[in-house]
């Protein structure tokens, strides 16, 4: 029986004479006591959760899809993000079609790689733990039927297409797929895209200590520097963490300004660079002017590796105040949709 079919519930303790637990060169957690090999416990089976329970559950250790965005290899996700769903700062995020469709996939695409590659595959319905590193959580898709190894569905677009060239595949997946193999033990992962309407392709992730070692440092000491002790990584300008913080700050607070005078340096720094985009932003449109100028009534043109187009273009919108003349009795705000933002604007005040 391989290591991922063993879930067994096991406590990191020290024992009466003092041996104490400690991790192999294959990343294991070793009884001090007995010298035996702690494996993997369950520590939710999923069969009586719902799925509100199971996104709470989530939150209590860092998961494969977190990996990648700590490293900052999820598009989707950054490090602050991530610190705000753990620490239970952001609300419940609606289901998107994306993670509608990802779910109701992973059947199919595990179907296909039995189909492909000849092995059974079944599910393991529980979020894992192993005591050797407690920060981290796995929620796996499948596992292999007689193999020490699992197996991770995905679905994507045809417009990634471009990121499966030459066998390779996006660096997020990667991530992901060691995360699992430390989590569970096993001696690899087998990764099946399914490119939508276009391609299905197979890969394996062999188990590698050093990768394993290092991703694991790497999350242990983000859950001990931000995580555990609710303090917010450091913001990096992706607009993920723009949404996170909008999500968690909605302005519903309408008392006094704050002193923030420790942000000096910070306000400084945004109005240079303000400055250096609106220099930026005329050097472009002279660049676009000079363009423009040697187009003339041409609507496109060729230079080296670039192509110019300049076309007229025609955008049709409603005259509301016509409408309303011409339909006194009909009241558009019941079409309206309305969208909330939160801008910030800063000024400066003149020194007299």
């Amino acid at each position: 029986m391989g290591t991922i079919d063993t879930a067994i519930t096991a406590i990191v303790e020290r024992d009466t004479r003092g041996a104490t637990d400690y991790i192999d060169g294959d990343g294991f957690l070793v009884c001090g006591k007995c010298r035996t090999r702690k494996q993997m416990e369950v520590t939710c089976p999923m069969q009586t959760m719902t799925h509100a329970e199971w996104l709470e559950a989530r939150r209590g250790g860092i998961g494969g899809s977190d990996a990648a965005a700590i490293l900052g290899l999820n598009p989707y996700m950054t490090p602050f993000a991530v610190w705000a769903d753990k620490v239970g700062k952001l609300p419940a995020r609606d289901d998107s079609e994306a993670m509608r469709q990802g779910r109701d996939f992973g059947g199919y695409v595990a179907q296909r790689f039995t189909e492909a590659t000849g092995k059974k595959v079944r599910r393991k319905n529980g979020i894992l733990r192993n005591p050797a590193y407690p920060f981290a959580l796995a929620n796996i898709d499948r596992q292999i039927v007689g193999e020490d190894a699992g197996l991770e569905c995905k679905t994507t677009s045809v417009l990634n297409l471009k990121k499966f060239r030459g066998g390779e595949f996006p660096p997020s997946y990667y991530v992901q797929c060691v995360h699992y193999l430390a989590v569970t033990g096993a001696a690899r992962w087998y990764l099946a895209v399914l490119i939508l309407n276009q391609d299905f392709l197979v890969f394996t992730v062999e188990r590698d200590k050093a990768e394993i070692a290092e991703l694991m440092r790497v999350e242990g000491q983000f859950w001990d520097t931000y995580i555990a002790p609710q303090i917010p990584p450091p913001v990096d300008g992706l607009p993920p963490t723009s949404e996170a913080i909008s999500r968690i700050y909605t302005g519903m607070d309408n008392g006094d300004a704050v002193d923030l005078s420790e942000l000096a340096s910070t306000f400084e720094l945004r109005k240079a660079i303000k400055e250096q985009i609106g220099a930026l932003e005329t050097q472009k449109e002279q660049a676009d002017q000079a363009i423009k100028l040697a187009l003339g009534e041409h609507t496109a043109g060729y230079c080296g590796p670039y192509k110019a187009t300049w076309k007229p273009q025609a955008r049709a919108t409603l005259d509301k105040a016509a409408f309303a003349q011409a339909h006194p009795d009909i009241d558009l705000a019941i079409f309206e949709k309305v969208t909330e933002t939160r801008p910030l604007n800063v000024k400066e005040k003149k020194v007299s």
